[in-house]
């Protein structure tokens, strides 16, 4: 069959290299994809967001199957556009990607619903915003209400702190319309995990946990990026949390989204917040987390097109979900400056220590194929993931793995994974 995978980070790297394990697979295209990916996949100059385009070219090339990978598309109505055409295509429709999309619509719906969440408030302007900062205890949580990269969320420890923020979000608008209207929550501690969950519309069913790094400088220090970092498993996330989770969170969501109307198909990623009273959600996503996906789908034994497509037809019951027992860490290779200023167009070299390597990948998220060679083309360029018997050996593999490669103003944290340490003393 043929694949087409619409994105072009380290995400959709990591699904493209899932893709191509497939023995039913013999072609993938990616749209727009990038450096690392055109090794296996070829890529096509059509954007993720002109949706008529990447439809066209789905039936011109007979493509069995396309697999949606990034937010923007998915929540601006991707999936619609192709159903509607009689594509195959594996993502959440419009309706219901408004999980991610809108902060206020998933939080009124675990309200609603009686999922597990913090206290918040939602404000359409500033004023309100502010007013409603006076007379509460820090720190706060300010989250933008639309999409923002992953970098709409502001962790306020002061009265200033906050009021800067509600100024960059709704004033400044430094996330365009997504600042248009904020959320406003309790601040939650405890470990955060991620899970990434296949659904089909009525079942649901959990992948490997995953523990992701957003913060841009060492010891969570910095701003928020896109994220820096992940391993899997995560040893806080037991068994009995994983019981306490499917009953009330994953299987409650899945339930309130039909109830909804907006029956929820593809990837639904749970940030959740371990905390002392019981898991909690932070945030829901719609797609494969990024780095996460890095560090869960090397680690998934089925056949990735097998489970999506029973996603697709409503019969995701019949599949058992398999991973190794293992372990894998991702270290994110970024341009100094990220997640702010930072220079493009710089040589990449050593990307061939990776070949033949069995159990290290270097997972293409800013990269650029020029005549010269792969060059850097974003924040973060390169997710360098490894595994390992355990997460003590796949942090210290891919800690290794990241000396094979180079380019001029490489950054990176040092302490991905570094709460394995606390678990293992």
């Amino acid at each position: 069959m043929k694949v087409l995978i619409v994105g072009s980070g380290g995400r959709e790297h990591a699904i493209a290299a899932s893709v191509a394990k497939s023995k039913r697979v013999e072609k993938i295209y990616c749209a727009p994809g990038n450096g690392g990916i055109a090794g296996i996949a070829e890529c096509v100059n059509i954007t993720a967001m002109e949706f008529d385009k990447l439809a066209d070219f789905a039936e011109e090339k007979q493509i069995d199957l396309t697999i949606i990978g990034m937010d923007d598309p998915l929540v601006g109505g991707i999936v619609d556009v192709f159903e509607e055409r009689g594509l195959r295509v594996f993502g959440p429709r419009k309706n219901a990607a408004i999980i991610e999309g809108s902060k206020s619509f998933s939080k009124d719906l675990m309200k609603k619903y009686g999922i597990p969440t913090c206290h918040y408030e939602t404000f359409h302007s500033p004023e309100e915003a502010l007013l409603y900062l006076e007379n509460v205890s820090y720190p706060v949580v300010i989250k933008a209400d639309g999409l923002a990269l992953g970098k709409g969320v502001l962790i306020c420890n002061t009265p200033k702190e906050a009021e800067d923020g509600i100024s960059t979000l709704m004033l400044d608008k430094q996330f365009g319309d997504a600042g248009n209207t904020v959320v406003i929550e309790d601040f939650m501690t405890g470990r955060e995990v991620s899970v990434l969950c296949y659904c089909d519309g009525t079942n649901i069913k959990q992948m490997t946990s995953a523990q992701d790094h957003k913060r841009a400088k060492d010891g969570d220090q910095g701003l928020n990026t896109g994220g820096m970092g992940t391993f899997s498993p995560s040893p806080f996330y037991t068994e009995e949390i994983s019981k306490i989770c499917e009953e009330q969170i994953y299987k409650p969501t899945m339930a309130a989204m039909k109830k909804e109307g907006r029956d929820f198909v593809g990837i639904l990623f749970v940030g959740l917040m371990l905390t002392e009273d019981g898991p909690k959600v932070l945030e829901y996503n719609a797609r494969f987390g990024d780095p996460e996906a890095q560090v869960v789908l090397p680690r998934m034994k089925n056949d990735i097109i097998d489970v999506m497509e029973a996603c697709i037809d409503g019969k995701l019951n019949q599949i058992d979900l398999e991973f190794e027992d293992n372990a894998a860490v991702c270290v994110v290779l970024a341009s100094d400056g990220y997640p702010e200023k930072y220079e493009k167009g710089k040589l990449i070299t050593g990307l061939e220590n990776f070949d033949g390597k069995d159990g290290y990948y270097v997972f293409h998220a800013g990269t650029k194929l020029t005549d010269a060679g792969i060059v850097t083309n974003g924040g973060r360029v390169l997710g360098i993931t490894a595994k390992g018997e355990n997460l003590i050996e796949a942090r210290k593999n891919a800690y290794a793995a990241t000396e094979w490669v180079s380019f001029e103003n490489k950054y990176m944290r040092h302490d991905i994974g570094k709460a394995i340490e606390e678990v293992n003393g």
